[in-house]
């Protein structure tokens, strides 16, 4: 049964996947939009298809062992089956947030997350620029939830659907979806997130519910160019020469660097590698609350 469930969401997405990235090629080229590059978007596959062998690899350990450990000492039995989905979907969206919000907030995650962020394209195939390493832990946020009563692979049912929204907000195509911006994360919403615009930085962490931001203060609605500037995306320091091996560990050698360099204290070496991204003992590097309010004061 847990087979065919996933077998049954793959010959859905698939098709999907293809069908969107195809329309947004045609509709950009046609709007002579250059959304697209060639080396950019080869990246995009190669860092799934590693993203995605670590996880398959590490699928057994998680799935089987771990959560399902925790599942079978949960505290809570769900009688109700449309409450059981409704509380599985909730609570997972909620831990993905934290998930997200802690890769952008703490450096030593932030080193596993920056790989999604290295495009400076806005499109399909970006959702496609998984954090390689992300796999290795992404699976401390599910205890509570398998804790809380539900099935390892329901959990990972419910992730890999939401997944799919994911995929569907990398794009400039769609502008605004009126009363859905309110409570669901929207292209809008999630090309703010992507942008290396100080005011947009680290905002809208939400997976498919953007009521989390809302509430925890992570929000930002995406301005109009009379507004804001324009949203560049990418980081706030592109790498000057992306290859297959810089993408994927730039910023755990600049931790290094940082780590081990000579004349600071065990505190200053503890922030280097869980602080916030950006931080710096001499204030050589500004944080992005720091670059906001650099940009406040102009």
């Amino acid at each position: 049964m847990d087979d065919i469930r996933e077998q049954w969401l793959l010959s859905i997405s698939t098709p999907f996947y293809i069908t969107i990235i195809g329309l947004e090629l045609v509709l950009t080229h046609l709007m002579n939009r250059k959304t697209y590059k060639f080396k950019d978007t080869i990246a995009n596959v190669y860092l799934m298809l590693l993203n995605g062998a670590i996880d398959l690899a590490f699928r057994v350990i998680v799935y089987f062992y771990i959560l399902q450990f925790f599942y079978a000492h949960s505290i809570f039995n769900w009688k109700n089956a449309l409450i059981y989905w409704i509380a599985l979907f909730l609570a997972e969206d909620f831990m993905y947030y934290w998930l997200h919000r802690f890769d952008h907030e703490i450096r030593f995650f932030w080193a596993a997350h920056v790989t999604h962020h290295s495009s400076e394209k806005m499109n399909f195939t970006v959702g496609f620029r998984s954090s390689v390493f992300q796999p290795l832990y992404r699976f401390v946020y599910f205890i509570p939830i398998a804790w809380a009563g539900f099935k390892p692979i329901d959990i990972a049912l419910v992730y890999s659907a939401t997944q799919i929204w994911g995929i569907f907000v990398h794009t400039e195509l769609i502008k605004k979806m009126g009363w859905l911006e309110y409570f669901m994360v929207t292209p809008s919403h999630h090309r703010v997130h992507h942008g290396s615009n100080p005011k947009y930085l680290d905002k809208n962490m939400g997976m498919f519910l953007i009521i989390w931001d809302k509430l925890f203060g992570t929000f930002q609605k995406e301005l109009s160019e009379n507004e804001y500037e324009p949203i560049h995306y990418g980081l706030t320091k592109n790498l000057e020469h992306p290859n297959a091996i810089s993408i994927i560990f730039h910023e755990w050698k600049a931790i290094g660097k940082d780590v081990f360099q000579k004349n600071i204290t065990a505190k200053e070496r503890w922030r280097y590698l869980f602080g916030p991204p950006g931080w710096s003992h001499d204030g050589s590097r500004f944080t992005s609350e720091q670059l906001r309010e650099k940009e406040n004061k102009k």
